[in-house]
């Protein structure tokens, strides 16, 4: 059964990450690279994706913080905030972004609904084609085998390792590794 189940699980999630647009992805990896600092958010298992996505990315060189941490700064102009939502409508979410707006920093989505709310206020869309228990009212698209958002949150956290993979791929895995365990916590 388990076999049967990581295949299937695994099927999906190669379909849905190659058919997600390279030139996306490329745009918001620009964004990252010309962004003074990055900030991430989500709600939910999102927010967990994102959070790790945020690490990496501190460990890579970068500066990020997760939204809603007590260490972090506000946003300014030259800033980047990267929002996961499957939906695009969380309502947390549509505030964040509308005030990273004001502040006139950029702002990026990951998301299913590139026709949502906080679309309309991102530079960067990122479109993940998958269902999310929000959207499922069309029944003319294709829906996961796994339960609620599973295969959206599974997709973000292996597209953001793969753009922190892509951003650092000028450097050897043992660089990267060296890097990365120099920047790791140490007080645990």
């Amino acid at each position: 059964m388990f076999t049967h189940n990581i295949k299937t699980i695994l099927e999906e999630l190669n379909e849905i990450l190659l058919n997600v647009s390279e030139n996306e992805i490329n745009d918001v990896m620009q964004a990252i690279l010309k962004a003074d600092r990055i900030f991430v958010t989500g709600a939910g298992r999102s927010l967990l994706m994102v959070r790790g996505f945020a690490m990496r990315l501190m460990q890579t060189g970068f500066t990020s913080y997760v939204v809603g941490e007590t260490v972090t700064p506000a946003i300014c102009k030259d800033d980047l905030l990267i929002i996961a939502s499957g939906s695009g409508e969380t309502g947390t979410l549509k505030v964040i972004a509308a005030n990273a707006k004001k502040a006139e920093a950029s702002v990026a989505l990951i998301t299913s609904n590139p026709a949502s709310t906080i679309a309309k206020l991102s530079d960067y869309i990122i479109h993940i084609q998958t269902s999310t228990p929000k959207l499922d009212k069309d029944t003319s698209k294709k829906t996961s085998v796994q339960p609620g958002a599973s295969s959206f949150e599974q997709s973000v956290l292996l597209l953001c390792d793969t753009i922190v993979f892509d951003l650092g791929s000028t450097k050897s895995i043992e660089e990267r590794n060296n890097n990365i365990m120099r920047l790791h916590a140490n007080l645990e």
